[in-house]
């Protein structure tokens, strides 16, 4: 079994167009939610989402380029050419054969159905875009930074709604771990803050209706009451560690554990008491061979819904015992808010980072304690403490769970 580090961050988020501001702003606590941009909201219901702010479109691609990308791609792309170039890596120098890519999208390109299907019903389906299908599908961000790059190895999307960015990760780590590959770029990208992304989630009532944007994601907060939707992407490169060392790569840290599992339960809502999560949690820190009381960080999934904070506290008392309390665990969501298939890649950057620095990231806007949600949840500032080892998690829509451990490399 091979050692596998990560050498390479690129991200696109709410609250920063790179990983450096990204990082920074999240130090700092800044809120990325405000009142929607993207469309008139006069006559729904939701008027706040984390939208990406200020991207410099025009860096990246020609108009002619970005007319054929949906903004999912778009944010992959943009985030890949900084995490490759973070990398350092030298394609000429490389066996593209064992050079892949997991990349993934929980939905994949809305905007582009919402605007195609108008257009076909106005002017007849024969007529959309011939672009549509490879704008629209969830697998097309992989495809576009294959070739972008060059790596023939694996190239595929995982889809588990909003664990995909993890169990992209996880999928890749075990790609390197196992020998199949040596380098492997992963992560996951959004772009869901449209008409009918938001409505869809409107209907079910899960987002935040209201519009104070220092307390709609409010994760672990007694008056939480629906989570709200961010945009962008986070991309990795992953390596196994001999091979970064002998090209003198800069190494974050290393990935030492993936848990994955599902509840079987519900379309929606997680088990109650956070049985199969935990399960997952248990799982990577098996295969990460540390202990409970060695973790010392978790950034948690923490949508800021009443159901997913409770039963993932629950969770994490049942995986961790007694060391639950010695435990921080904050919520990077309550900053960007829920970036769906790509918060698990932007919330494994973070996470890496924090083990890297000794920092961890605070959950912010947290005002009204809930006595079911009790843990160390690293309110409003930010802590320096030693970060030795850390976990991130993700759950998603279809009960899937998904769990990285992530440690200092020695």
């Amino acid at each position: 079994m091979r050692k596998v580090v990560i050498t390479g961050l690129g991200a696109v988020t709410p609250i920063g167009n790179n990983v450096s501001s990204t990082w920074e702003a999240a130090k700092q606590g800044v809120c990325g939610i405000a009142p929607i941009t993207h469309y008139d909201t006069e006559t729904h219901k939701v008027k706040l989402a984390a939208e990406v702010k200020d991207f410099p479109l025009e860096d990246y691609f020609t108009k002619a380029e970005a007319r054929k990308l949906d903004d999912f791609c778009i944010y992959a792309l943009a985030a890949a050419k900084e995490a490759f170039e973070d990398s350092g890596l030298d394609m000429e120098t490389e066996d593209s054969g064992r050079c892949g890519i997991i990349f993934s999208s929980g939905i994949g390109g809305i905007s582009t159905i919402q605007r195609e299907t108008l257009r076909g019903q106005e002017k007849g389906f024969d007529r959309i875009s011939p672009h549509f299908i490879p704008m629209a599908i969830v697998n097309m961000a992989a495809g576009h930074l294959a070739i972008k790059y060059g790596f023939q190895g694996i190239c595929t999307s995982v889809v588990t709604a909003c664990a995909s960015g993890t169990n992209a990760i996880g999928d890749a780590f075990r790609q390197i771990k196992d020998g199949y590959h040596d380098v492997m770029m992963c992560g996951g990208s959004e772009a869901s803050i449209t008409e009918l992304g938001i409505g869809g989630f409107t209907s079910m009532n899960a987002l935040h209706f209201g519009d104070d944007p220092n307390r709609a994601s409010i994760p672990f907060d007694k008056e939480r009451s629906g989570f709200v939707m961010g945009e962008g992407a986070g991309v990795l490169v992953l390596e196994e560690y001999e091979h970064a060392k002998k090209r003198g790569a800069h190494i974050y840290c290393e990935i030492v554990g993936y848990g994955s599992t599902c509840d079987a339960n519900h379309v929606t809502a997680p088990i109650s008491d956070g049985s199969m999560a935990a399960k997952c949690m248990q799982k990577a820190m098996e295969e990460a061979k540390v202990q409970p009381k060695e973790v010392n960080y978790i950034n948690a999934h923490g949508t800021s819904t009443v159901l997913n904070d409770k039963s993932e506290t629950l969770a994490v008392k049942t995986a961790f015992g007694d060391a639950a309390d010695k435990l921080m665990i904050s919520s990077t969501k309550s900053m960007t808010g829920h970036l769906l298939g790509a918060s698990g890649a932007v919330e494994a950057i973070l996470t890496a980072l924090s083990v890297q620095q000794d920092t961890v990231l605070p959950t912010i806007n947290y005002q009204v304690s809930d006595e079911e949600c009790d843990l160390d949840i690293v309110p409003n500032t930010m802590r320096k403490a030693t970060v030795n080892v850390a976990m991130s998690n993700s759950l998603g829509f279809g009960g899937h769970n998904a769990s990285i451990v992530l440690k200092k490399c020695e």
